[in-house]
């Protein structure tokens, strides 16, 4: 997508801490982190939201979940993580591309989302 700042991302265009890359997702460092550790997933295609995503879309992040899921002691995330996926505007969605926003690295609260 044209604007898209996180498209914009995947493609090199604009500078990101990279944590993982491959064929499906990107990872990288929040640049506003809520938490010790606050990672996105970014989701290589385009889609605005998780209500949005194709049968086949769910497929592949779902393949990147569970990718991730074999990276948790690399990514500091062994004593838990929360995953949020924000939808539209009254779930405080600020960028029209899905990404999961991973949170870790110590105890998280419960109000915390």
């Amino acid at each position: 997508m044209e604007n898209c700042i996180f498209c914009k991302i995947i493609a090199g265009e604009i500078p990101s801490a990279k944590v993982y890359e491959d064929d499906d997702m990107l990872i990288i460092k929040d640049i506003n982190p809520q938490a010790d550790v606050h990672y996105l997933l970014l989701p290589k295609e385009h889609y605005a939201n998780i209500v949005e995503m194709t049968d086949a879309q769910a497929q592949t992040l779902a393949g990147c979940i569970k990718k991730l899921s074999a990276m948790v002691d690399e990514l500091g995330l062994k004593d838990g993580f929360r995953l949020v996926s924000n939808k539209g505007k009254h779930g405080c969605q600020s960028v029209e591309h899905l990404h999961i926003h991973i949170l870790g690295g110590s105890q998280l609260s419960e109000n915390m989302a």
